[in-house]
């Protein structure tokens, strides 16, 4: 058993969820939001359930400079030299090399958790056996190439909306990954499940600190190079103005296509606890109770007349009333209300365009 002293955690919460909009917006994204209706944010849900294993004190938070205050108010037991702050949008490559290199200077033994903020976990008992299972793994390892891990979300229904995750059907716990796939169409899902050996892609990723900045040094030199030229800076006062000077310079890629599907030694844990991306509106549709009529209600009070499959959410205690109106997404934030039909949830990055350029960046 390792010393939980070595365990770390990276939270990323530097994204706008424009499709939860008009709740999730630039300067308030769904991540600091209670989309549940639960009585915690995303990433207070995501700090309380990694740090049943990791130390609070070992917890990071990447994010976007102007969402410190957030982050500060909603994990306040994260220390302030623990929040990175990112300068610019450079996906998830960049941030997660530079928070290796910071743990790895603050502890060479070190195994680290990568994690979205804004996720839908609910067996978490499951997730931290998962989580303690690759946190191991990583640890012990010994080959020349070091293991790299991610867990898998054993899939449902041969949902378009992910990647997947091909790997062998060995019988330890970490599989082997054969291959990552794209996100695919209906019947490319249809046959991955009928094949048995395929996982989603949840982006949760679990290594030793040496071993993602030994995979970028090799795969990514010239990010390596940008950001191990401020190894001696990291952890200290002059940090800050090093990221500001340097952190744009750095490519544009994710950790997916830029480190794992070059790596030569990763494996994959498929899980079994429920999970969700929360990627829209109807994500969250699925995942909630139902009333009888199969409306999902959060946070209001509701009555309906001949309506059926609805998301209704709005702010604590507002009374909605609606009548005839079936398989709707009914969302009311304090400036904007949007009613538009289910089947068309993937239209709310357009129309959130559209009410920027009419009404202004205030809202979206």
């Amino acid at each position: 058993m390792i010393d939980s002293k070595n365990y770390y955690a990276v939270i990323m919460a530097g994204g706008v969820g424009s499709r939860f909009w008009p709740l999730s917006k630039a300067n308030y994204p769904k991540q600091f939001h209670d989309i549940l209706g639960a009585g915690e944010t995303l990433i207070e849900r995501t700090f309380g359930r990694l740090s049943q294993t990791v130390p609070a004190d070992n917890v990071l938070v990447l994010t976007n400079e102007r969402y410190k205050a957030l982050v500060n108010e909603q994990l306040p037991k994260v220390k302030d030299e623990n929040i990175i702050l990112e300068p610019a949008m450079r996906n998830t490559a960049p941030c997660i090399l530079l928070a290796a290199l910071k743990i790895y200077k603050s502890n060479p033994d070190a195994v680290m958790i990568v994690a979205p903020s804004d996720h839908w976990i609910e067996d978490e008992a499951s997730f931290l056996k998962n989580l303690n299972t690759a946190f191991e793994s990583c640890a012990t390892d010994s080959s020349e190439e070091k293991l790299l891990v991610t867990l898998g979300i054993e899939p449902t229904f041969p949902h378009t909306g992910y990647g997947y995750i091909q790997y062998s059907d060995n019988t330890t716990e970490v599989k082997t990954v054969k291959a990552f796939k794209e996100k695919p169409d209906y019947n490319t899902a249809k046959e991955f499940l009928a094949e048995g050996n395929y996982s989603w892609n949840a982006g949760i990723f679990i290594w030793s600190a040496r071993a993602i900045i030994e995979a970028f040094e090799k795969y990514l030199p010239e990010m390596f190079s940008l950001f191990n030229d401020g190894y001696d800076v990291l952890n200290t006062n002059n940090e800050a103005q090093f990221i500001e000077d340097n952190y744009a310079k750095a490519e544009d890629i994710s950790i997916d296509y830029g480190i794992l599907e070059k790596s030569k030694n990763v494996g994959v844990i498929p899980a079994t606890f429920d999970w969700s991306d929360l990627g829209a509106w109807g994500s969250l549709y699925d995942k909630l109770d139902k009333d009888k009529d199969d409306n999902v209600i959060v946070n209001a009070k509701v009555v309906t007349k001949e309506a059926t499959g609805n998301l209704i959410r709005t702010q604590a205690g507002k009374v909605v009333v609606i009548d005839g109106l079936n398989d709707f997404i009914v969302v009311d934030s304090s400036d904007v209300l949007v009613i538009m039909p289910k089947a068309k949830e993937q239209d709310v990055k357009i129309m959130r365009n559209e009410v920027k350029e009419k009404f202004g960046a205030d809202l979206v």
